[in-house]
């Protein structure tokens, strides 16, 4: 009777360890990004820490793919990656209810080049990469336009694909690959169009290194970053705190600093 009064209760106390284990494992925000650049988001998660005593991990993801996954499934619980245009081409596409609870900041674009200085020196037939998802490839598309590169049919709107290319007097040779890829490709293509975020991961200073940057105007609401939930924890307040942290001044300061001018905050 002693035996099994003693075996009881060292089962009970194993379950109340592990209860109370995981439940201090939930306890723990878990925030999807990409890429290596974490700056802004550890001087945040700092603060949240030290001044709300919340918990939070970051989780790193190396493609465009799999942070809205992670968080549909609910292996994490907020991401922050992708611009609002590329939010809704998922949900669209995935048949998820994933929802922006705040901006964050714009990232520009750009036209990068180990061989040229300038788009202007692109010769017929050159190659140039592009990111081969939908909203991306389009925005890639529509700088190309800017840049007076290419035309697209205008009625594609911001989501353009290389068939709907309706002028392209140097004959681009326009490569699709995964936007994870588009600035290894450098050494052989003869321009690049990185994602903001991948250029200074690849040591790039956008402001500095592209040959042609995405101009910041009125047309570039549909490329603010974004910070996403699921929908039923939109309003959740612990999710709410690490967002009044992140639009906080010092935080821009944070952001102007450590994406070398090239991201430019979005919720002022």
């Amino acid at each position: 009777m002693k035996k099994l009064v003693l075996t009881l209760g060292l089962t009970a106390s194993v379950s109340l360890l592990a209860a109370c284990g995981a439940s201090a494992e939930s306890d723990t925000v878990k925030i999807g990004v990409v890429g290596e650049d974490t700056d802004v988001w550890d001087f945040v998660i700092e603060k949240v820490e030290k001044e709300e005593g919340i918990d939070v991990e970051l989780v790193k993801f190396t493609d465009y793919a799999q942070p809205n996954k992670a968080l549909a499934d609910g292996e994490i619980d907020l991401n922050s990656f992708q611009h609002k245009l590329f939010l809704e081409s998922y949900n669209a596409d995935h048949g998820t209810d994933i929802v922006s609870i705040a901006d964050t900041n714009i990232a520009p674009l750009g036209i990068y080049s180990d061989k040229l200085s300038s788009v202007e020196e692109l010769q017929e037939n050159a190659s140039v990469a592009i990111p081969n998802d939908v909203t991306n490839g389009g925005r890639a598309l529509l700088l190309l336009q800017t840049a007076g590169l290419i035309e697209v049919d205008p009625e594609a709107g911001v989501t353009p694909t290389v068939n709907d290319i309706t002028s392209n007097p140097l004959n681009l040779d326009i490569q699709e690959l995964d936007a994870s890829q588009t600035a290894r490709a450098l050494q052989d293509v003869d321009a690049s169009l990185i994602n903001s975020g991948m250029a200074v991961d690849a040591g790039f200073i956008p402001t500095e290194d592209a040959i042609f940057l995405e101009p910041v105007d009125g047309n570039s609401d549909p490329y603010i970053n974004i910070i996403a939930a699921r929908a039923e924890d939109a309003d959740n307040e612990t999710y709410q705190t690490i967002v009044e942290a992140y639009q906080a001044d010092d935080t821009i300061e944070v952001i102007k600093e450590t994406s070398k001018g090239a991201s430019i905050p979005a919720w002022k």
